[in-house]
């Protein structure tokens, strides 16, 4: 009859730990989700991609055609001109389309829907991936059509396969916050192509010294150094650019 004595105060409520086990595996859930709808976005337009191959296709030709004329032999200053022109060709051809990650959600008014939908850690996870998977595409294209049209001969494939690799984790790492900071900017293009210069200066010039080495050697041993600097230089950009776009996103 008396089901409830509640004669003295209330008891306090016990706070329950929140559980974090399933904090990363949602995380992680939301970033390929982003990077599924970017990619389906991208494949559907191929506005980036177009527009990265056909700039390394024409710097590669007109790269061949002016090597043709001047007839370089196989020396070290050779290859290193060789190596710059690639990485150059890589570098614009990437500058050319990255920039669009976040101006095409700016352009087609989805920004506060992704705000809404994803926290900042997945939303940049998922832009990342993206960037990572054209660069590796861009990659593996332009080295195909300096090879081939510049005569590029490879001394040791994996050093050169995994210097391109670990440059285009440095480039994907770089521009992926500097997208989302340029996206509600005038001019998009121009302030892209500034900032990302002082970032991408360092690992590019490293870049190509380790790159020219592995045309000229057969082996891992001489382009480790320029390896491990850029494997450790995309870590650094990759850990600050996740810890700070959660201010540039949220701003």
């Amino acid at each position: 009859m008396d089901r409830a004595k509640d004669t003295g105060p209330e008891a306090p409520a016990v706070e329950r730990p929140v559980r974090t086990d399933a904090a990363m595996p949602a995380l992680l859930a939301a970033a390929w989700a982003v990077f599924v709808k970017d990619l389906r976005i991208e494949l559907r337009t191929r506005y980036a991609l177009n527009a990265m191959v056909l700039f390394a296709a024409c710097t590669a030709l007109m790269v061949s055609v002016g090597t043709t004329f001047i007839g370089l032999r196989r020396t070290e200053e050779a290859l290193l001109i060789q190596s710059s022109l690639l990485w150059a060709a890589f570098l614009f051809a990437a500058i050319t389309g990255l920039s669009r990650g976040f101006v095409q959600e700016e352009e087609a008014r989805t920004m506060a829907a992704l705000r809404l939908a994803a926290p900042p850690a997945a939303v940049y996870l998922g832009k990342f991936l993206l960037n990572l998977a054209l660069l590796a595409v861009l990659g593996a294209i332009t080295s195909l059509l300096f090879i081939v049209l510049v005569r590029v001969q490879v001394g040791s494939p994996l050093a050169f396969v995994a210097l391109i690799g670990a440059g285009s984790l440095c480039l994907a790492a770089a521009t992926t916050i500097l997208a989302a900071i340029i996206a509600r900017a005038s001019f998009k293009s121009a302030l892209f192509a500034v900032l990302a210069f002082p970032l991408l200066v360092p690992p590019l010039i490293i870049a190509i010294q380790g790159t020219a080495l592995s045309l000229e050697n057969a082996g891992l041993g001489p382009a480790l150094g320029a390896l491990q600097f850029l494997v450790a230089y995309s870590v650094a950009t990759f850990v600050a650019s996740l810890m700070l776009f959660r201010f540039v996103w949220e701003a």
